[in-house]
């Protein structure tokens, strides 16, 4: 049986700042600003909350692994034992997390958030599961007599660094003008998408249609190189021609032709393909059960299911265009 222990269990996390005593005098707290929990401090949880500190937050902080903490607690934050004990000391928690499994456990567990939560808590579930669990839950929080909206995130790991994330929330009208405040130390878009469970339905679409682009891209690349042409040359043109997208401009998944994105770091780091998987898993399941057409969707899903067993579930996602060739050389 999985522990506790191991289903908290997230990502290395990326160093912060060699120089504590400087950032802790940088990043002092502000008088009149709530103190935040925040539980799930991974690639994409750690750079949040070290935003959250910049804004002049105090932070309660909860991981599986010390390293990830003892950080934070460098900088001034405190570190509870469980997420019980973040929601006892807080009543305005962030959780960010890898899957379904490790929220329901977060929140719902023997020393979960649910346990110690406070009247009146707002609880920002930052992670990407499937809406159901989300409503599930929120109603668990609701008999606490505290409010759970979904607050999935999109932009990555440089997003999260730089303080632009998007956050797609799903929640009540009425808790969402603080939230938004909240949200917007650690994004530079927030958007109310309707109740519990809509902010996981508008990160699942996106994520799908992620993974078809960087597929998509992926193939295109490597058609065009095979053909002869050089890839920051076709990149160029890709563009600025109609089939420009983020996964071609921003992320582009070939080595050497976007500075500072992981295909130029073998593929370390960045948003996993084991992620990935887990997401395009998520909307094949909702488009069964809403009766939705999704081929490429389900395509694109069987293709990272490969990738993990094939041995790139540690990689970011746009090791795909390495997956295509490496394939094609064992052919």
């Amino acid at each position: 049986m999985t522990s506790s222990k191991s289903i908290l269990r997230l990502g290395r996390l990326p160093i912060l700042c060699k120089n504590n005593n400087a950032i802790r005098r940088q990043y002092s707290s502000s008088p009149g600003l709530k103190t935040i929990g925040f539980i799930g401090l991974g690639n994409m949880g750690a750079n949040m909350a070290h935003n959250l500190i910049k804004k002049g937050h105090n932070l309660v902080v909860y991981d599986i692994q010390s390293a990830a903490t003892s950080q934070f607690e460098k900088l001034g934050a405190k570190v509870a034992p469980t997420p019980g004990d973040v929601a006892a000391q807080t009543d305005r928690i962030v959780t960010m997390l890898p899957a379904s499994a490790h929220v329901k456990n977060a929140y719902l567990g023997a020393n979960g958030i649910l346990q110690g939560v406070k009247k009146g808590s707002l609880l920002l579930d930052s992670s990407t599961i499937d809406p159901d669990t989300s409503k599930y839950i929120a109603g668990e929080a609701s008999a606490k007599n505290a409010t759970y909206l979904d607050c999935p995130v999109s932009g990555g790991v440089g997003a999260a660094k730089a303080g632009t994330l998007t956050f797609m929330v799903g929640g009540p009208q009425k808790e969402y003008a603080e939230v938004e405040v909240l949200l917007r130390a650690m994004g530079a878009k927030v958007v109310l998408c309707g109740g519990v469970g809509s902010g996981q339905a508008a990160k699942i679409c996106n994520n799908m249609l992620l993974g078809i682009s960087m597929i998509g891209t992926a193939e295109t690349m490597n058609l065009g190189i095979k053909m002869g042409l050089d890839p920051k040359l076709l990149a160029s043109i890709l563009n600025s021609s109609s089939g420009r997208c983020w996964s071609s401009e921003i992320y582009n998944p070939v080595p050497g032709v976007v500075d500072g994105v992981p295909s130029g770091n073998d593929y370390k780091g960045g948003f996993g393909v084991a992620l990935m998987t887990k997401d395009l898993g998520l909307a094949q399941n909702a488009a069964s059960g809403s009766g939705t057409a999704t081929p490429l969707g389900a395509l694109a899903y069987q293709l990272y299911q490969m990738m993990c067993s094939q041995g790139y579930k540690g990689k970011d996602f746009s090791a795909i265009f390495q997956f295509l060739q490496d394939n094609e050389n064992h052919n």
